[in-house]
């Protein structure tokens, strides 16, 4: 497979780059090469396309991956020292997690988005969770956002059953179907309102399964999950800063305005107001997703960019974020 090779502080923004520009081969990750180098796959066909920026060194090369359909899962490193097995329970916005510990791994880092999607208006919705784990978004979506219905999609075993035992717990399990295998092979199609691609650093391999989920007359909102790569944010200029700690009139300016939202917990338009980075991903993912859309149902299909939600830092420089795009078909 060809690929181009950058050193690992690169790697991130090469695959965006290239993701972008629709070179990127989805089908296979980043690959480690002697050297200490990083390797991102390119699709043949697209050879004679590349472009890319100077500073960025980069060498094309052929790689050997592995084609193994085999899950890629994280595993805990945990010994049980005490008791007869690991199930445990965790209470996190009124519902009740259950999982067990030697099997599973349980992230609290994204707790301000299984906030965000308890909040969000599904009353009557059927929805797909194509990465559901042990239910960090299909319960939120049942138990808050009063979806009717979940497919939650999820291939380790044990999170299967951390995730039936869950939704028990909650009293929704009549209202989940759980699909237990790849979520690249469902069979599902024209049935959701709303799909979660919550799967990080990059969610894309189920772009095509999303799009054939949706419902092909009316469409839907997909969250898409992804780690985009932003430069440092540009300090305020220090007058500003004072001016917005003394009250000045002047501080109702953009930058005013900047510094009193990050004082107070105004983040997330902080960080879209800094970071056109993240504005470049989300209208480049609305592209795609539209034209594979297009492609799959043979009509035009249009996309909005909804929201861009910030939920966490996951590396210098890299953010883990989330697109919530609205897709709908052209009427005639």
């Amino acid at each position: 497979v060809p690929a181009l090779a950058t050193e690992p502080r690169f790697a991130q923004r090469l695959r965006q780059c290239l993701q972008e520009e629709r070179l990127l081969d989805g089908r296979y990750g980043l690959q480690r090469v002697p050297g200490g180098r990083v390797a991102v796959p390119v699709l043949p066909e697209k050879l004679s396309q590349l472009c890319l920026p100077a500073e960025m060194p980069c060498e094309l090369l052929g790689i050997q991956v592995s084609t193994a359909t085999e899950p890629r899962m994280r595993s805990p490193r945990v010994t049980l020292l005490l008791g007869e097995h690991g199930w445990v329970e965790h209470v996190d916005n009124g519902i009740r997690y259950t999982f067990d510990v030697t099997k599973c791994m349980f992230s609290p880092g994204n707790i301000t988005e299984k906030l965000r999607v308890a909040s969000l208006p599904c009353s009557g919705e059927v929805l797909v969770d194509l990465y559901a784990g042990i239910g960090y978004f299909t319960l939120p979506f049942l138990v808050h956002a009063g979806a009717a219905f979940v497919h939650a999609c999820e291939w380790n075993s044990h999170a299967v059953e951390a995730l039936h035992r869950s939704l028990v717990l909650n009293g929704v399990r009549d209202r989940c179907h759980i699909h237990s295998g790849d979520s690249r092979q469902l069979q599902l199609r024209d049935v959701a309102d709303r799909v979660n691609l919550g799967l990080i650093p990059s969610s894309e391999e189920g772009w095509p399964v999303a799009c054939r989920v949706l419902k092909k007359d009316t469409g839907g909102v997909l969250h898409i999950h992804h780690n985009v790569e932003t430069r440092p944010a540009p300090a305020l200029p220090q007058s500003a800063v004072l001016l917005a700690e003394r009250g000045s009139p002047e501080a109702a300016s953009p930058a005013g305005e900047a510094q009193h939202q990050a004082e107070h917990g105004g983040e997330e338009t902080l960080e879209a107001r800094l970071r056109p980075e993240w504005q470049r991903w989300a209208e480049g993912t609305a592209t795609r997703i539209q034209g594979l859309l297009a492609e799959l149902h043979g009509r035009p299909w249009r996309s909005s960019v909804l929201h861009i939600q910030p939920v966490k830092s996951y590396a210098p420089h890299v953010h883990h974020l989330v697109l919530d795009l609205e897709c709908r078909p052209v009427l005639p």
